[in-house]
């Protein structure tokens, strides 16, 4: 059975600990886009963890985690990640490499700082892991696969090639140095050596997998409006952040995706720029920002302070729908505690008119927030482990945000570590 672990929102909502948790019953975990500029914490008995391209499942010693082709592959920091996990004492995990995932060139990386730089103050708030270079490379059809490191010939011939058009843009648009082919290409050699034990046809492995009966989760990376798609274009990422490209990010048959849990936040965060409707400001947000996640509200991969707001019920079910979600992982609930009230964004008003459909971007920008306030439960949560021990208005504000969204919350997650669960029965 195929189980694909997806955010509803911008990201950030907790994916990383509910992928560690379902891997226990899991044979393969699979991340199957993104790469390395997002980050999904997790808080285990070897310690807290920030990963950004090795599946959340690593720490598992029955699992097999795989990168798909679906994910920008920056080879030395698949690397320096494996070797950040063994050196806290975590079993060296099982990994496979699809020979189809494509590899983030080092120029990538440059052009996504430069390109922020001249950008300014219209920027698009990149992490600058090259993440739209290199998805912008594969589109125009002059990317790099993993296969083709083991072809020198085909590869420097290439190399060559495209070398031509990319320093054309250094040099004219960015005033910068251009790029040493031979450098690169030695560069690359290394990066063979590293990836190649672990190069495999995953799509191949994956149908045999299926047959066999096997266990396998999707990890998705950032959330819906997130996706270029159907997020908030254009500040969104440069892959689709949804379950259905799980299917082609990992090469599988799109009909054994059986259950998607997506994961939504109990308040709104976000990294990065674009419309946040709910968003919340000075003493507020410092407040939730503080209190907020294992240690607060800061980005895994860039440290920046996240945006704060109140949970979006217009949002999360805009995310939930277009997810194709069959259950809603409700997390971060624990950090609410406390609030003596707590407001909820129940719609849109957007040239006078409210609605509770998420609307495109443009329509976006105008958009006002419109509030219901639900009263607080003023107390610690963290350690129950049953849903009817939760507080009576505890238990009100979950029932709200399920009724607002109208999918059903069957976990709710309610400190950082792999055993802070609450699972629910609505069926």
């Amino acid at each position: 059975m195929v189980t694909a672990i997806v955010g509803a929102n911008w990201g950030d909502e907790g994916k990383g600990k509910i992928t560690d948790m379902l891997a226990e019953k899991a044979d393969i975990i699979i991340r199957f886009q993104g790469g390395a500029n997002a980050g999904h914490t997790i808080v285990n008995n070897y310690g807290k963890f920030a990963l950004h391209t090795l599946p959340s499942g690593v720490f598992y010693n029955h699992t097999t985690s795989i990168i798909g082709n679906g994910v920008a592959l920056n080879i030395p920091l698949l690397f320096q990640e494996i070797k950040s996990i063994t050196d806290k004492g975590v079993p060296a995990p099982k990994i496979l490499v699809s020979d189809r995932a494509q590899i983030v060139m080092p120029y990538h990386v440059l052009f996504d700082v430069y390109e922020e730089e001249r950008l300014a103050g219209k920027s698009f708030g990149s992490t600058k892991s090259g993440i739209a270079p290199f998805y912008s490379d594969k589109y125009a059809k002059i990317g790099f696969q993993v296969s083709e490191l083991f072809d020198e010939e085909l590869l420097r011939e290439k190399l060559e090639r495209v070398t031509v058009q990319k320093n054309v843009l250094l040099e004219h648009l960015y005033n910068k140095p251009a790029i040493d082919i031979e450098e690169t290409f030695n560069t690359l050699m290394e990066y063979k050596k590293m990836v190649e034990p672990y190069v495999c046809d995953v799509s191949a492995y994956l149908w045999k997998a299926l047959k066999e009966g096997k266990n396998i989760l999707l990890e998705g990376q950032l959330g819906s409006l997130k996706d270029p798609d159907h997020g908030i274009y254009p500040m969104v990422t440069s892959s689709s952040t949804l379950a259905a490209y799980g299917a082609i990010g990992a090469g599988l048959p799109p009909y054994e995706i059986k259950k998607i849990v997506t994961v939504v936040k109990a308040y709104s965060s976000a990294v990065g720029a674009g419309a946040f409707v709910s968003e919340i400001f000075g003493e507020e947000a410092d407040e939730l920002r503080r209190r907020g996640g294992d240690g607060g509200e800061y980005g895994a991969t860039t440290g920046r302070p996240r945006r704060m707001g109140w949970f979006d019920a217009v949002a999360s079910k805009y995310g939930c729908r277009i997810q194709g979600t069959t259950d809603v992982a409700f997390t971060v609930l624990d950090v609410l505690g406390y609030l003596d009230e707590i407001p909820v964004c129940v719609g849109y008003e957007i040239d006078g008119v409210v609605t509770d459909e998420f609307p495109t971007t443009t329509k976006l920008e105008k958009a006002k927030p419109v509030y219901e306030v639900l009263p607080g439960w003023k107390c610690d949560i963290r350690g129950i482990k049953k849903y009817e021990d939760l507080p009576e208005n505890c238990r009100k504000y979950i029932e709200f945000a399920e009724e607002k969204i109208g999918f059903p919350i069957t976990m709710i997650s309610n400190g950082p570590g792999r055993e802070d669960i609450i699972y629910r029965d609505v069926r």
